[in-house]
């Protein structure tokens, strides 16, 4: 239970960071137009993307997410002292893996901030936060590992 649990949160989490920040590359390259911004205004950015993006990026999210934790486990199985690194690792190259195989398979960027690498590189944080999140909720404490 605690996999499915940490796998949700972890799915939840990279989603909710990484949609704020593609609101917030979008507004930099507006920014770079010579725009100014609002403090509310970005708020406002965050949270429609918030609400408007889960009908594609969550399950872009949850499909790249549960590959990678399942190759990260399976490795993990081998050298399990990596654990943490292997699971931030895992969303990591996932959330980037999301970007680069639209590109190359549709030949486009769909989320803008993407085409940069800062913009790709924040997406990959996203998915190392959620990583982390899903290794912090499936972690064992002393008890369970001794008595199973």
């Amino acid at each position: 239970m605690r996999v499915v649990i940490g796998y949700g949160l972890a799915v939840i989490c990279s989603y909710i960071v990484g949609a704020v920040l593609v609101s917030q590359g979008n507004i930099s390259s507006i920014v770079e137009l010579g725009f100014e911004i609002t403090l509310q205004q970005r708020f406002d950015a965050a949270s429609h993307d918030l609400m408007n993006m889960y009908g594609i990026y969550l399950p872009l999210i949850a499909i790249a997410l549960l590959i990678a934790f399942a190759v990260a486990a399976f490795v993990i199985r081998r050298v399990p002292h990596l654990r943490l690194l292997g699971y931030i690792l895992a969303g990591f190259v996932g959330m980037i893996a999301i970007h680069v195989i639209l590109k190359q398979v549709l030949g486009l960027s769909g989320i803008a901030p993407t085409r940069t690498l800062l913009g790709l590189f924040a997406q990959g944080i996203a998915g190392a936060l959620g990583g982390y999140s899903f290794c912090w909720v499936t972690r064992q404490n002393e008890s369970d590992r001794s008595s199973g």
